[in-house]
């Protein structure tokens, strides 16, 4: 059996604990995997300057596989997000976010099996903003005014949307092939063109030009919209939606609230080389250390992140126990259970235990 040295980044709030958690349930799958630790976040902070050091992205680029929790980003203050600047140093352009419904999670629908794919690095989140009051957005305004006759009010910040054909083309190549791979039927291209001609509108032209390349997958577009609201109609309709940066957070969270909510949100942060998991919730500081956290988007980061690396077979036994404890219903956190006041709730570490059970097989602890 091949051994895999896979980078492991804790995260902070309730990172330490959910990852943990997934950590155990990976490991008790049989994979022999030799984790390289990596501590960042807030709690860093003061050691190193900064909430991502050197020799965490170090790892990341050496071992080529990651899974991390969450990291926190404080609202309002100058401290941009770890995860959007992850993103754009290892180029990890696409993220995969399936939300599927397993029996068992309490929802308003079911069967729902859909998968957003998100442009990482381009679109509104790329980084490039300017503070409302500086002289470089003076200098910006009145460059726009200039060169598009367009008059933007003085005291506004401003961020720039850039949206490439190179990007594009490659995540768009990158989904259908995911489609491919996975055996999904059918790729659609969320966008804005009707407003946004030369972001939005590139964007769409782009996608239906590689659609050619790939005449085995179905493919059609939607207005994003008009998408949020077929997602809540009939998300039967769509399987893998292609979406810009911005669009792409949004509705992989309405997706997320139709299978149960962000607990159950696992993501894949993809490129060329290198693969980032990480769960899809953030990091709720209020919680942390409380052992009260739902791990199992965790634990289904780390069920696509098996299936990565090439064993299949694990990932499979691994998202099985997983779908047993919630049809089961007794070992799952508060939030999976029909009173979240249940005193029957189990705790984060518990909730790791009972899914190691089906794993070892469920006779183990009759």
């Amino acid at each position: 059996m091949a051994r895999h040295t896979i980078a492991l980044i804790p995260g902070d709030g309730i990172g330490y604990e959910v990852s943990e958690a997934a950590r155990r349930v990976i490991d008790a799958t049989g994979v022999d995997i030799e984790w390289d630790v990596q501590n960042a976040g807030l709690d860093v902070v003061e050691q190193y300057g900064q909430p991502m050091p050197d020799h965490v992205l170090e790892s990341i680029r050496r071992n080529k596989v990651a899974i991390k929790g969450p990291l926190t980003t404080p609202i309002g203050t100058g401290i941009r997000s770890v995860n959007v600047a992850l993103r754009r140093e290892l180029d990890l352009f696409a993220l995969v976010r399936p939300t599927k419904w397993y029996p068992g999670v309490r929802s308003r629908y079911e069967d729902v099996d859909l998968v957003v794919v998100r442009e990482n690095t381009e679109d509104l989140y790329a980084g490039i903003e300017f503070e409302e009051g500086k002289p470089e957005t003076a200098e910006m305004i009145e460059d726009i005014a200039r060169l598009n006759g367009r008059r933007i009010r003085p005291d506004s910040g401003i961020s720039i949307k850039p949206t490439s054909i190179t990007g594009t083309q490659r995540i768009f190549r990158f989904a259908f092939q995911w489609a491919i791979d996975n055996g999904r039927r059918k790729v659609t291209c969320v966008h804005k063109a009707n407003i946004m001609k030369y972001t939005e509108g590139l964007w769409l032209r782009v996608a239906q030009d590689v659609a050619k390349e790939f005449p085995d997958i179905e493919f059609d577009d939607r207005i994003v919209d008009n998408m949020a609201m077929q997602l809540v109609q009939k998300p039967e309709l769509y399987d893998v939606m292609v979406m810009p940066n911005l669009f792409g957070d949004i509705l992989s969270d309405l997706c997320a609230g139709l299978v149960g909510g962000l607990g159950l949100a696992p993501g894949a942060n993809t490129g060329d080389e290198i693969a980032l998991f990480e769960a899809t919730h953030g990091s709720a500081p209020k919680y942390a250390g409380k052992n009260v956290a739902n791990p199992m988007a965790m634990m289904l980061s780390g069920m696509m992140m098996l299936r990565h690396i090439g064993e299949k077979e694990a990932g499979d036994r691994l998202e099985a126990a997983i779908a047993a404890v919630i049809a089961e219903g007794r070992s799952v956190t508060y939030d999976m259970k029909p009173d979240r006041d249940d005193p029957t709730a189990v705790g984060t570490s518990q909730v790791a235990d009972a899914v190691i059970v089906q794993l070892e097989g469920p006779s183990v602890a009759r």
